[in-house]
């Protein structure tokens, strides 16, 4: 027990929760239901030192508070909470462990496991029910009180609309860790990532936002260290408002480093999307570590099983669930939305296993406090919010689910786009359901197509390369015999397992990744493209790469020439899909006549360029489809007719040769072809006249643009210009030229 001081601490107040400095002293206030004391325990500049134990005197609905005017940012801190040691029940309280505040801004060195972290004795034969005396501090991190002072200046969040957005999800250390253009101490860094090189390379992508994997504080698994793996991607969060150090060039500034890469980004236009984390915290099950929630009031935080409270539901497969339905807790999770969008100012969020945050003990239910919450909130309601709708609970699968407001995940794009290049049977069903952002799912109380977030790969699976070098996944290295990862993934390699000198092959295999892409950018809804398929990053095939924090995660920046024409191939396409809002719209494509302009806003084509009947949809032989989409069946004038366009995409999946015929439309007898992932490199847009046949290569993909008669098409001429501009720019030196 260290010395005791007497510090002056008076009532202070239970509003705001954590540790805020007001200029004079330090306000703290810890939320707990069923404590029956708090301390403060306050430590030396390092964090290592236990300087003082204070008690918190007052307590005020169901939060412990103090005010310590002698506190000044840059104090260490943690707690210690008194109450009952009784499992059975739910409570496992214990002094003993020193805990982190769940609302620190910042924290202070890195956790080290030791026994002395479980409340209980661990080997004893009662199990988890034993009560451990050790003391924790010395292996736990601390908290740390913060100045928020931090100038924005001129910064302003670029507001993208829903419609114009291209998510591109990375990880902050994997993608500058081996960038050349990144000073080495800055590599894995907010810092790095926020170096011109890097934005600027992203924003000649033409992806407007960036979704980083999980930023906040987590924990290292103890079973991944002594394997000597990491948690890598970060999903183990125990601080809900604390920037993880690690991810930090001086980690005592982390908290002003993030902003500053925030700024860059946001002068570059692009937005910061962050991966979060709010269904589970690194405590895990009734075996776990007592590190914070457990200890500090486990009933109120943990949703526990309701005839054996010693035990935890685990809905997320973690061993823990974060229990929303409490109102505290409930606070707990706005309010660190609302700082990282008030204070940190990211643009959005995408929830992780987010079907938890609004099942009730009954069940899921699109009504749930949090999403209403989210929805009416001032400051969330204006930011992007997207779900993961899945977990492995009861009904956890609620693609489409979501309120209004609310984009989802769509892995039923995933798996269609997949099956259907991979050359499956009866597939063109589900492949224009998915192309016209997934209606089956998302049109219903005026829900909008942007709802539907596509995406072909993310972090969690193959990348683009190994989805079309592999077959099998490849997981060896995560030291759990090949067993872990997804064993169906929609794959194929196109004739050899991984690497191969084949040219047909790897002339295959790049087809496949144009094509996949293709689809992705051109398809209705809002694409989310893995940071790296623009240049074909492969992991070797392993398709659960998370406790990988080494090359075969991270970016590797020696692009080779293939790579290079995926990025501008990549740029290409992006240049269209901003040049036609036909591609982007903000309503659902219905099919329905517009009897004034004899047109409809999407046509289903076969290859004779007639509509498809219902016998060619269930023929399980035909792979080949056109989609028509007639921006015309929207218009209001004269004007309106000239600025946007019809535009035809033909895609392919079969393995040779169908001629296809360009369809008679309203209005143009031209048609110029922008883009075929056979000819990647072709520059002119050759014209051709409505009846020619177009013999389209075995899995590829093409986009025709209507000339119309005697009108100028305003967004014709300008895909033109930009795909040639695309043509003409260089890439940035450091792709062209990498580091040896």
């Amino acid at each position: 027990m260290p010395a005791i001081r007497k510090s002056r601490v008076s009532e202070g107040s239970p509003n705001p929760r954590g540790a805020t400095w007001d200029g004079l002293g330090v306000n703290f206030a810890l939320f707990s239901a069923s404590a029956t004391k708090v301390e403060l325990c306050l430590f030396d500049d390092t964090g290592r030192t236990e300087l003082e134990r204070i008690e918190l005197p007052e307590y005020t609905n169901e939060v412990w508070h103090g005010y310590l005017s002698e506190a000044r940012p840059g104090t260490i801190y943690g707690f210690r909470v008194h109450g009952p040691y009784d499992p059975r029940n739910g409570h496992r309280f214990n002094p003993h462990k020193l805990l982190l505040d769940p609302y620190a801004k910042a924290f202070v060195g890195a956790l080290r496991w030791d026994n002395a972290l479980f409340g209980y004795t661990i080997g004893a034969r009662d199990g988890d029910l034993s009560f451990d005396r050790r003391d924790s501090a010395r292996y736990m991190p601390k908290c740390r009180v913060i100045d928020p002072a931090f100038t924005w200046g001129r910064e302003r969040c670029p507001n993208v609309p829903w419609d114009r957005t291209i998510i591109y999800e990375t990880h902050v250390r994997g993608y500058t860790k081996q960038h050349p253009a990144v000073p080495e101490n800055l590599r894995g860094t907010f810092s790095g990532l926020g170096r011109k090189e890097v934005v600027d390379y992203i924003r000649s992508l033409g992806v407007t936002s960036i979704e980083l994997l999980p930023i906040h504080a987590f924990v290292n698994d103890r079973h991944l260290l002594e394997k000597h793996l990491t948690n890598y991607w970060g999903y183990n969060t125990i601080g809900f408002f604390a920037p993880d150090p690690r991810y930090s060039a001086v980690p005592a500034f982390v908290f002003s480093e993030f902003k500053e890469m925030v700024a860059r980004l946001h002068d570059a236009g692009l937005e910061v999307i962050l991966d979060v984390v709010y269904n589970h915290t690194a405590e895990g099950n009734e075996r776990g570590p007592t590190l914070s929630f457990r200890g500090i009031d486990n009933v109120s935080y943990y949703r526990l099983l309701p005839e054996e409270p010693r035990y935890y539901i685990n809905d997320t497969g973690t061993g823990n669930t974060l229990n929303l339905s409490n109102p505290n807790v409930l606070q707990m999770v706005t309010d660190s939305l609302r700082y990282w969008v008030t204070e940190m100012h990211v643009d959005g969020f995408r929830f992780d296993l987010g079907t938890i945050l609004a099942r009730q003990p009954d069940g899921f239910t699109s009504d749930h406090g949090f999403l209403q919450s989210c929805m009416q909130d001032p400051v969330l309601s204006q930011v992007k919010m997207i779900a993961e709708p899945w977990d492995i609970g009861p009904g956890g699968y609620q693609v489409g689910g979501f309120p209004p407001g609310w984009a989802e995940w769509n892995d039923k794009f995933r798996d269609t786009v997949r099956a259907f290049w991979r050359g499956d049977e009866g597939k063109l069903s589900d492949l224009a359901t998915r192309l016209a952002a997934s209606a089956d799912a998302f049109a219903r109380r005026g829900r909008k197509p942007w709802s539907s977030i596509n995406f072909v790969t993310a972090h969690d699976g193959f990348t683009l390369s190994d989805l079309v070098s592999y077959n099998e996944k490849h997981n060896e290295a995560n030291g759990e015999n090949n067993q872990d990862g997804h064993s169906d993934n929609l794959s194929w390699n196109g004739g050899a397992e991984g690497p191969t000198d084949d040219p047909e092959i790897i002339a295959v295999r790049n087809r496949q990744k144009r094509n996949l892409l293709a689809t992705l950018l051109l398809a209705q809804g809002t694409p989310m493209m893995l940071a790296g398929d623009e240049f074909s990053r492969t992991q070797q095939g392993n398709n659960n790469a998370y406790a990988q924090d080494n090359p075969l995660s991270w970016v590797d920046w020696n692009i080779p020439e293939d790579g290079a024409a995926l990025i501008e191939f990549v740029r290409r396409v992006i240049t269209l899909r901003d040049a036609f809002p036909i591609l982007r719209r903000s309503r659902f494509l219905t099919g329905e006549y517009n009897a004034d302009l004899d047109v409809r806003d999407v046509r289903w084509l076969t290859p004779a360029a007639v509509d498809m009947e219902p016998e060619q949809w269930q023929d399980g032989n035909a792979r080949c489809l056109g989609m028509l989409m007639d921006g015309r069946a929207q218009a209001t004038g004269i004007k309106r007719r000239s600025m946007d366009a019809t535009v035809l995409l033909v895609l392919n999946a079969y393995h040779d040769v169908v001629k296809f015929k360009l369809p008679e439309v309203v209005g143009g007898q031209t048609w110029r072809c922008l883009l075929d992932t056979n000819l990647p490199e072709r520059i002119e847009t050759p014209r051709f006249q409505t009846g020619d046949e177009y013999e389209v290569t075995g899995r590829s993909l093409l986009v025709f643009a209507l000339q119309p008669d005697n009108v100028q098409s305003v967004a014709l001429a300008r895909a033109r210009q930009a795909l040639r501009q695309i043509t003409a720019a260089p890439l940035p030196a450091m792709v062209e030229e990498p580091a040896e």
